[in-house]
């Protein structure tokens, strides 16, 4: 048995078809975006946060085999976190080797540790004491400051740990 086939049809999608597939597609994506922004975001400062905690503990460790002072340092340059270690007496602002945090991050308001010319610092004595001074660095995305990341120097024997947003502030603060 033989089916009648129209010889002027072609085969493919109607544009009806194709606007629905459009539509639906769009759909979804506007229900995936604002999930994906807040993953990248939390991840990027996950990192920010990694580093920084590494670059503390290196300050740390070398102020105690070196046996003199050293410090981390960060600053915002251009739109971007910087860090760098060093020996305390050398003024960062004259070193070229900063090292960046991830794009989109930023110091918070947060931040408490020391501030001067423009760049926040932990220093640490010879026996990896903190030199006199504590305090927290604190990162949030440029896309939304309610996801926060620190990381706290929080005695003078020079324990660091890490931190996140609370619910509830602490003297003022919510990452801690």
């Amino acid at each position: 048995m033989r089916v009648n086939q129209n010889r002027n049809s072609s085969g493919g999608f109607t544009l009806l078809e194709m606007m629905i597939v459009v539509a639906m597609i769009g759909v979804l994506t506007a229900i995936a975006a604002p999930s994906w922004l807040s993953f990248s975001d939390t991840q990027a400062l996950n990192t920010a946060r990694s580093e920084a905690l590494s670059a503390i503990r290196e300050a740390q460790t070398n102020a105690i085999q070196k046996r003199r002072k050293w410090q981390v340092s960060f600053r915002e340059f251009k739109d971007q976190v910087q860090w760098i270690t060093h020996p305390a007496e050398i003024d960062p602002n004259s070193l070229s080797n900063w090292k960046n945090l991830p794009r989109g991050v930023r110091l918070d308001p947060e931040t408490t540790l020391r501030a001067s010319k423009g760049v926040r610092r932990a220093q640490f004595n010879y026996l990896g004491q903190v030199n006199g001074q504590l305090g927290r660095i604190t990162f949030s995305t440029q896309n939304s400051g309610k996801v926060k990341r620190c990381v706290v120097v929080s005695t003078l024997l020079g324990t660091i740990r890490t931190g996140e947003n609370q619910k509830r502030k602490s003297n003022g603060k919510t990452c801690w």
